[in-house]
């Protein structure tokens, strides 16, 4: 219990007990991940056909921006959650995601789509993060994967019906600047809904450390990022997974482009990817409550090798959508046990701190990929840099096998 002006409120951890919070929470983050899928399917192709870009590491340069810049964000929403509160993390983060939409539609030069994604990326970091946190301290230890598989789940839906629409209205009306009119919509609603709607959830991190008894991190961001047997696991698969993500979407459209297929195409292919993820994680969260974390990341990260491996050998839209529904499933697999894990390893006073810690390695890796796949495709091939992604993500699945207890 705790007073506020003579009134005494009792603070209850659970779905149920704050199924209100939680629910606005869950509508907010789908505003989130819809702001990424703006881009999702159309940005490589305004690289180049408007800005005549050729190589695949300047086209991709907005995804390195994007991912750095989200990754820096991240692990200071992490630092500072505790000290300037969750509501007010997630309000600056809808700020700085006003303009994105307004960029993108009036760019002269890819420079400026660059510029977006620095924006982007500080809207992500601190809006996501925040959202993440706000549930994890809401539901307690019980519900944590069901938690995350939610939140996830409205991130990621919303990324892949956001990439769907962008594709079908560029095909049908151009790629500027009718599909970013979204994004004005969601970033204002965003923004709106967090001042007035969202309340701050630090006392109901107060009432967990009344009982908690998972000790405190000596040095969170070294044992987080590899020390600690666990939570080290966890980070370098959530930076592969990110990795590969990043990689399929910057390269995914433009294989699919010199296959032949229209932009209406190419929007259901990108979709699918984030459409399973998300819709699997309602799923798979729960499971991460139930069954054991460590089969659950091992076998999520050895599907997505698996599924990058075989793009190589797709014929037709059909194996194209196939590949990309299974790769959806090892990520959704993996994504929500990601956050649970590092939730159950750690104290209530570090979690905020290690969730950001993770999520700084996570999300650079859309920046390592990025580059690796740019460099890559570039010298070799666009089939090389998809094997050679696939390679590293079953590495990272039998680094689970080996060091997860």
């Amino acid at each position: 219990m705790w007073s506020n002006g003579g009134e005494v409120q009792k603070i209850e951890l659970g779905l149920r007990e704050n199924w209100k919070q939680f629910t606005l929470l869950v509508i907010i983050n789908a505003f989130v991940g819809g702001m990424v899928g703006l881009e999702r399917s159309i940005l490589p192709q305004i690289a180049e056909q408007e800005f005549h870009i050729a190589a695949k590491t300047a086209i991709l340069s907005f995804i390195i921006v994007f991912g750095i810049v989200k990754a820096i964000t991240n692990y200071f929403a992490g630092v500072f959650a505790n000290k300037v509160g969750r509501k007010n993390l997630l309000t600056i983060g809808w700020l700085f995601a006003v303009p994105v939409p307004f960029i993108l539609i009036f760019a002269p030069s890819w420079n400026w789509i660059v510029a977006a994604n620095i924006l982007l990326g500080i809207n992500q970091g601190l809006a996501w993060s925040s959202t993440v946190v706000m549930k994890i301290d809401l539901v307690g230890e019980k519900q944590r994967g069901f938690a995350m598989g939610l939140n996830e789940f409205a991130g990621y839906l919303a990324v892949a019906l956001v990439a769907f629409l962008t594709g079908y209205i560029a095909a049908e009306y151009g790629l500027r600047p009718y599909p970013f009119y979204l994004g004005i919509g969601l970033s204002l609603l965003g923004l709106a809904v967090s001042i007035f709607l969202v309340k701050d959830t630090r006392k109901h991190v107060e009432a967990e450390n009344s009982f908690s008894n998972v000790p405190k991190l000596k040095n969170p961001f070294w044992e987080t990022t590899w020390k600690h047997p666990n939570l080290g696991a966890v980070t370098q698969a959530g930076l592969v997974n990110n990795l590969n993500d990043g990689m399929a979407w910057g390269i995914f459209p433009i294989l699919l482009a010199t296959k032949g297929f229209d932009l209406e195409q190419i929007g259901v292919v990108t979709a699918v990817y984030p459409a399973v993820w998300g819709f699997g994680q309602l799923f798979t969260g729960r499971m991460a409550d139930i069954f054991n974390k460590k089969h659950l990341l091992f076998t999520g990260m050895l599907l997505q090798g698996i599924a990058l491996g075989l793009f190589l050998f797709a014929g037709s839209m059909t194996h194209y959508v196939l590949l990309s529904a299974v790769l959806g499933l090892g990520t959704a697999m993996v994504y929500p046990t990601f956050l649970a894990t590092v939730a159950e390893n750690t104290h209530p006073q570090d979690r905020a701190k290690s969730i950001g810690i993770f999520r700084l390695w996570r999300d650079l890796g859309y920046a390592i990929g990025a580059i690796i796949t740019g460099l890559i495709a570039d010298s070799y091939g666009i089939d090389i840099s998809i094997l050679a992604i696939g390679g590293l993500t079953v590495l990272s699945a039998v680094v689970i096998a080996v060091r997860m207890g």
